[in-house]
């Protein structure tokens, strides 16, 4: 998984971007980016600042950064960074940081939108006799059970995502666990937010979440660097590894940052058909950024610090 994402030729770093294969909540309307930058203000008077960090973690190609710069008053001074293993898109603009590392003892806002799904993991499979073992994969997504899981990994789906019958796989979170923590302390003071598409313990799947897409469309998982291979986050243990975080949903989150999605009033029609228009457009992009059953039931798991 490693290397199919990010080894060479891997899918993050072909020139299409992620935007070429899949679509994510700041590709479906720049009220998402407005939420972030409204939350980026909100960070900012909490920390009685007028100058603020702003770490976007797996930038893509820049799109939540180049949204959120255009949306944050004048007033406010930012320092931008774009956390991604890719190249420097062309274009960008130049006041954000481009690098592959975290930046170390800012203040202000650090966002991850459909990172950790992204955060390479092992996968665990129960065989016939009830062994635990790890689920081994060559270039042509053919598959077969290796070792037994033991140490950290097996403490961590004892606790985490317990497996019984035969056949019920499990992806291993304990590397998103701490790319989370990783991420949320390099923070001097401010918020960390993760957003993604997981689950918890009461709910857990039981044959896990593995899958791919390419080109828009959900394909086999075959590491072979062509396609985005993604697994659903167990957020609650990434929260338990950096204590203090809370989760809610995303609806509920930008339901606070002002995305609201109600229809315009009618009357806006006749005195101003066009506003109605621009109105209307907006209310449903909000509506499908908050739907229930689909991206308003991401979760954000949300870190504030000092």
């Amino acid at each position: 998984m490693e290397r199919a994402l990010y080894g060479p030729g891997g899918f993050f770093l072909r020139p299409e971007g992620p935007a070429g294969h899949f679509r994510t909540s700041v590709h479906a309307s720049p009220l998402f980016a407005g939420a972030v930058a409204r939350l980026l203000v909100r960070t900012a008077e909490e920390l009685g600042t007028d100058e603020v960090a702003f770490v976007d973690v797996g930038a893509g190609r820049g799109e939540l950064l180049t949204g959120v710069l255009a949306a944050v008053p004048a007033d406010l001074r930012v320092r931008p960074y774009g956390v991604e293993r890719a190249a420097r898109p062309k274009g960008l603009d130049p006041r954000i940081t481009w690098t592959g590392r975290l930046p170390d003892g800012e203040r202000g806002l650090l966002f991850a939108n459909e990172w950790l799904d992204n955060v390479p993991v092992d996968v665990a499979q129960v065989d016939d006799a009830g062994a635990v073992r790890y689920v081994e994969v060559d270039g042509a997504g053919r598959e077969r059970l290796g070792a037994v899981v033991a140490g950290p990994d097996a403490e961590w789906l004892e606790r985490w995502w317990p497996l019984g019958e035969p056949g019920e796989r499990a992806e291993i979170g304990r590397p998103r666990d701490v790319a989370w923590a990783t991420a949320a302390a390099c923070l001097a003071a401010g918020t960390a937010v993760a957003v993604d598409y997981g689950h918890t313990l009461p709910a857990r799947p039981p044959f896990g979440t593995l899958t791919a897409f390419r080109a828009g469309r959900e394909v086999t998982p075959v590491p072979d660097g062509t396609c985005d291979l993604t697994a659903h986050v167990a957020l609650d243990a990434c929260a338990a590894a950096s204590p203090g975080a809370r989760l809610g949903t995303q609806r509920e989150a930008l339901r606070g940052l002002g995305v609201l999605g109600g229809r315009p009033p009618l009357s806006l029609a006749t005195q101003d058909p066009a506003g109605y228009v621009r109105a209307l457009a907006a209310a449903g992009e909000a509506a499908e950024l908050t739907a229930p059953g689909g991206l308003g039931d991401f979760l954000w798991l949300v870190r504030r610090t000092g």
